[in-house]
This record gives C-alpha cells, structure tokens and sequence, in this order.
C-alpha cells in the first residue's frame, strides 16, 4: 500500500491506487491526498450535486465543483448541502448508506 503526505491532514496516510482524474490535477491528487480525504470529498460532491441539483454536463457546474473540491483539500471553506447534518457515525467518517439528512 502507497503513503502520500496527505495535504488536508498533514500527516502520512494510505493513498490512491491510481490518479482519480486525467491529467495534471488527477496526478497533483494522486500524489497529495489520502484515501480517506478523497472518500470524504466524493461524498461531500454527491450531497452538492444531489442538493444543488448541478448538471454535470454543464461547465459552471463542473467549474464549481473543481473549486469546491480546491477548497477542501487545502482545508478551506466550502459550502455544505442545506439540510444536512452528519449523524455520529457520519461525523467520524463511517458509511451512512444515505442517512444523515433532517427530515
């Protein structure tokens, strides 16, 4: 298993096992972001999209998502679905299977 200094939490964690996305910014992942950081991110892009209904054919929607992401890998701001509040398990990084938003 592969270690990358991961650059949301500064420490050594196990990494990808491949780039996540083609090019110069699937490589920059590859390379500086844990596995769990980029767990965390996918579920954190599912609720924006699913939330903020974006259309993944459209450019601004891809651009946001890009800055989104930007933004939470170098631990910085970044807007939140509405409604949604982690349970426990959710707030310690542990599958939810869809669980987690008020009703």
């Amino acid at each position: 298993m592969r270690t990358v200094h991961c650059r949301k939490y500064d420490q050594d964690l196990p990494g990808l096992d491949f780039p996540p996305l083609p090019g110069e910014k699937g490589q920059d992942i590859w390379s500086n972001v844990s596995k769990q950081a980029w767990e965390e991110w996918q579920a954190l892009q599912t609720r924006l999209i699913n939330e903020k209904h974006l259309n993944m054919m459209d450019a601004d929607s891809r651009r946001y998502l890009m800055e989104q992401m930007d933004r939470f890998f170098n631990n910085q701001e970044t807007d939140q679905a509405e409604g949604f509040v982690p349970t426990d398990a959710a707030a310690k990084g542990e599958s939810q299977g869809g669980q987690g938003y008020e009703v």
